[in-house]
């Protein structure tokens, strides 16, 4: 797999432009909205990125000639996010999505200078006047993909290549931040909710797209006897060290099927085209959006890929039909405080940071009706529990 590591901006249908560009001007609606996305990774390949600029090319398709979008991959979450977000904002884009996680501070500084621009940021949760954030369930995907890899568990167990006791997942981490904690907490538990001896060893990469920390980590944890792994990173470094020491997958952000074949059950990834639609839509007609924007399985913006038929256990397509049944009817809640415990001790209460102050003090109590009510004190994720049954081998909080 060949990366590219230079900052690339695009033009929609044109070759690349300057960044330094235009002043910014008010948005007639005889001219074209111009909309920009900004991406921490690649564009091209399967992970996060591709999967808002597979809800770019849909915005790009529906809208035709009255938008005019302008995306750039590969900008770190540092000061260069600052520069290249301000730059498109000076170039007159009245909508900019800042889609990661770590491009919060840069959008919130930018922001204050631009008040007639409306910034869209990704899984956050600072907002202001022209500042929303957007995010989905992740951990609902997360749930449903992990009752694939532990029905996957159970038929290597049934086949006698390993016990009950050995039956011991993978999972490469970005940072130890409550998103990633909420999405492999849900991931373990939709693997226990079928296979109740799991366990799982979690690593972290200290970085959303590192093919060979990846490959590393996987290799790592495999060395260590997973039998089977996860991630929440970007790249096809996991993935491939999978395929090449014979471990099932799963996957993350889109199918990595076509590379490897042998290995790869499923992915949870995220259907941005709603929201996307929308935004650009409540510009154009004038109208107000919600600060707190959370796509679910109901909205279609949670999804799975298709099952690898020729790798997935018998009966996981149905396991998975009646997993998301039970979560769309309310039936069944992904971090149902029967199910797991905290030092061996039930969970009747939990106070988390949904209005951040800079010290992180907890404020909201998200315990309801017997489960932890994640995304929905807020939109960006707070589950931060370190559940039995989960080790973390190390951690990385970035920085």
């Amino acid at each position: 797999m060949q990366k590219r590591t230079a900052f690339k901006l695009c033009l929609a249908g044109a070759t690349a432009v300057a960044l330094n560009a235009a002043p910014v001007a008010v948005f007639a609606k005889d001219e074209p909205l111009k909309v920009a996305f900004v991406y921490v990774s690649p564009a091209n390949e399967e992970g996060w990125s591709s999967q808002h600029d597979i809800a770019r090319k849909f915005v790009e398709e529906k809208f035709g000639d009255k938008i005019k979008v302008t995306w750039i991959e590969n900008i770190p979450e540092n000061a260069d996010a600052q520069r290249v977000i301000r730059d498109l904002a000076q170039q007159g884009n009245k909508i900019i999505f800042a889609t990661s996680f770590g491009y919060m501070n840069s959008v919130m500084k930018v922001a204050k200078q631009f008040p007639n621009v409306y910034f869209e940021h990704a899984t956050g949760y600072k907002t202001s006047k022209n500042v929303k954030n957007y995010t989905a369930r992740f951990y609902e995907g997360r749930y449903l993909a992990g009752v694939a890899a532990g029905m996957k568990l159970n038929e290597m167990i049934e086949a006698g290549e390993f016990t009950a006791d050995q039956a011991k997942m993978g999972y490469v981490g970005a940072f130890t931040y409550a998103e990633v904690i909420s999405g492999y907490t849900s991931f373990y538990l939709g693997a226990k909710s079928v296979c109740p001896t799991v366990t799982m060893d979690v690593t972290f990469t200290g970085s959303w797209y590192d093919e060979a920390l990846e490959k590393e980590a996987a290799n790592k944890l495999i060395a260590g006897g997973c039998k089977l792994i996860s991630q929440h990173a970007d790249s096809m470094g996991a993935p491939t060290a999978c395929e090449t020491a014979g471990v099932p997958n799963v996957s993350y952000n889109g199918s990595t099927e076509s590379a490897c074949p042998n290995t790869f059950i499923v992915s949870s990834r995220i259907d941005w085209t709603p929201y996307y639609e929308m935004v650009i839509k409540a510009v154009q007609d004038g109208t107000s959006l919600d600060s707190d924007w959370t796509g679910t399985l109901k909205t279609g913006s949670v999804v799975l890929t298709d099952l690898n038929e020729n790798v997935a256990a018998e009966g996981t397509a149905e396991a998975i039909a009646d997993a998301t049944a039970k979560l769309e009817s309310g039936e069944l809640h992904v971090f149902d405080c029967s199910t797991f415990t905290v030092d061996g001790q039930p969970v009747t209460s939990y106070m988390a940071d949904v209005d951040t102050d800079p010290d992180y003090t907890p404020d909201t109590e998200v315990v309801q009706d017997g489960y932890l009510a994640e995304s929905t004190a807020r939109s960006a994720p707070y589950f931060q529990l370190m559940i039995d049954g989960i080790d973390l081998l190390d951690t990385n909080f970035g920085g």
